[in-house]
């Protein structure tokens, strides 16, 4: 287990806490370790000291904030095997899903390392009026404020960092807050940053239930609120949190398209990789597969016979590509959505429960109006469904209240730009799983998948505004 203070990391120090709670390993339930309980008193102790600390960290050279975060880098990468057994252990996914996770880590805390020199602005022409004669104009960029970073379970140290290093390349300090089940990787790696700094109260971190995030989120001294979650805690943040800025990245029903010319073995290996991988708890993993008719039996023939293929297990082996899901909550209303759906007349493939394990499913012919197509399933179920022609296949693309990512598989160039133009989404994917996502590219949804985008640099252009200088000489 990583070391590191008791309590929370709150200004320059470590706060004691009156409770603490078990962290559970999913796949058995024992305890792990145990993690400090935060409060509202102390959330808001954490924003007042980093409103105290917002103009030294604002003021914080480039050079400075770009050593940090390289840093932080090289500490996560001489930490690589920790953290993936730490990572496993507290989420319970798969150990190839961890060893992901953190490879992902540390290219995010490098790659907003260099966007710290591409901050700046630009001249703007003022002329282009007569009352603009003589004026010099350029913009410049400025830190937002205070950042409250709030991460979702599935990808705790990922999506810390994805609030964590853009605030630290904007010169914001930030105030993160961890799921509950999962805290220990998160306070580990805070507790790195702040190691690795003269100003450890920039970057801080508050545990606890939904009154700790209601003051963090309402305190209007924060200039942003970075979320990732369900849509259903994201509107109530951004309503809560209004007029503060919010970034929120809210999930989806990733959709998988298969047309008629489709490579059908590389699109079923796509449904296998990207349907079950993180155990089916990653928001652009696949859920519903749109498959044209002229290719559907040959294609589910495919999914199905390689079903067997995905191992489930204890998610400390290699080889286990689908374990227990983060608590037994779960893992009930999973078995429970599906349930409703083959008793609508779904048909069901492979499921059912192995210990605390659900095998990867697969359901035919999903009725519109059940959860497991509408909503975000975060298991491993994946919906088959026949359709007419591609048309019909984008049509209920965009059905969709979600619109994160969606992918196509197609051999046509008319088929791929067909979807960049007409797909409701915030990413299309040709030819590969609409899980895949590269920590440098902008990432985020449209409708209830959210608003504003991640990766290092969109997200500090985000986390920053524009302050224009008007000069007469």
């Amino acid at each position: 287990m990583p070391e590191y203070p008791e309590g929370l990391p709150i200004g320059d120090g470590w706060v004691s806490t009156m409770d603490t709670l078990p962290v559970n390993f999913p796949f058995d339930g024992s305890e792990i370790g145990r993690a400090p309980v935060g409060t509202p008193e102390l959330a808001t102790r954490a924003i007042d000291e980093a409103v105290a600390v917002f103009k030294q960290v604002a003021a914080l050279p480039s050079r400075t904030r770009r050593s940090l975060l390289n840093d932080v880098a090289a500490a996560l990468e001489a930490r690589r095997s920790d953290f993936e057994q730490l990572l496993v252990l507290e989420t319970g996914k798969p150990l190839v899903d961890c060893r992901v996770e953190v490879a992902r880590t540390i290219v995010t805390w490098q790659a907003a390392a260099e966007e710290v020199s591409r901050l700046h602005g630009e001249t703007v022409p003022l002329d282009l009026l007569p009352s603009g004669d003589g004026l010099v104009g350029f913009w410049k960029r400025k830190p937002i404020g205070v950042v409250v970073g709030i991460a979702g379970f599935n990808y705790p140290l990922l999506l810390a960092s994805h609030k964590i290093a853009p605030a630290i390349a904007a010169g914001c300090p930030v105030v993160v807050k961890p799921a509950p089940q999962t805290p220990l990787a998160t306070l580990w790696l805070v507790h790195l940053v702040r190691s690795l700094t003269d100003l450890p109260a920039m970057v801080q971190l508050v545990t606890g239930d939904a009154a700790v995030g209601s003051a963090l989120v309402t305190d209007r001294r924060v200039g942003a609120v970075s979320f990732t979650g369900s849509a259903l805690v994201g509107h109530r943040i951004a309503r809560d949190a209004a007029p503060t800025k919010t970034l929120l990245e809210l999930g989806s029903n990733a959709a998988l398209v298969v047309a008629e010319d489709a490579d059908l073995d590389a699109a079923a290996d796509a449904v296998l990789r990207g349907g079950f991988y993180a155990s089916g708890q990653a928001c652009i993993s696949v859920q519903r597969v749109l498959v044209v008719d002229a290719v559907a039996e040959e294609f589910t023939e495919r999914v199905l016979a390689r079903l067997g293929e995905v191992v489930t297990g204890d998610p400390r082996d290699e080889k286990t590509r689908v374990s227990a899901l983060i608590d037994p909550g779960s893992t009930r209303r999973v078995q429970e959505w599906v349930d409703k759906a083959t008793s609508a007349g779904a048909r069901l493939v492979g499921g059912g429960v192995e210990g605390t394990v659900i095998r990867p499913t697969v359901l035919l012919d999903v009725p519109d109006g059940l959860e497991c197509w509408d909503e975000e399933i975060f298991g491993p179920v994946v919906c088959l469904r026949t359709v007419s022609s591609v048309d019909e296949a984008f049509e209920a693309v965009n059905a969709s209240r979600y619109g994160l990512h969606a992918s196509v598989f197609s051999t046509s160039l008319k088929t791929a730009f067909r979807a960049l133009d007409e797909l409701e989404v915030g990413g299309v994917v040709v030819n590969e799983v609409p899980g895949f996502r590269s920590d440098t590219m902008p990432y985020g949804g449209v409708k209830d998948s959210g608003i504003g985008r991640e990766g290092p640099r969109f997200a500090v252009e985000e986390l920053t505004v524009t302050r224009m200088a008007v000069l007469r000489p």
